[in-house]
């Protein structure tokens, strides 16, 4: 036997099992997010620049309800496993289906505000439950 057989990793479906063993939970879940991303050819957020017009697609980590001057706006944070990306919808209180956890497109010009990625009043799609 060679020394480069005796070096090889163990390939196959015990070496994928052990992958996910000594993966955290947090790195699991954001590589199936950008599985998710390529497989609806989205754009991945890390990628987004600013002026960019863009479809991405994530889970929405938080919601809040925030006015920007005067005006309710209500904010979501979108995470596709490689960055966040803060989504604006302004005059809006609440949108049914809005809410933490829910996985959903959105499509429209990304801008840079603080120096964080921002959509404001995007076209969106939620995504089924089921596929959740």
């Amino acid at each position: 036997m060679s020394a480069d057989l005796r070096t090889e990793k163990p390939a196959g479906r015990f070496r994928r099992m052990l992958d996910r063993l000594s993966t955290s939970q947090e790195d699991l879940h954001s590589a199936e997010l950008q599985e998710d991303t390529q497989a609806t050819g989205c754009t991945r957020i890390s990628e987004c620049g600013d002026r960019q017009i863009v479809k991405v697609t994530g889970t929405l980590r938080t919601v809040t309800l925030r006015p920007r001057a005067g005006v309710p706006a209500l904010e979501a944070e979108l995470f596709d496993g490689t960055a966040p990306l803060d989504v604006v919808w302004l005059g809006r209180r609440s949108i049914v289906g809005i809410e933490p956890g829910r996985k959903l497109i959105a499509s429209g010009r990304i801008s840079m505000s603080h120096g964080r990625r921002v959509l404001f009043n995007p076209k969106y799609e939620l995504r089924p439950l089921g596929q959740e």
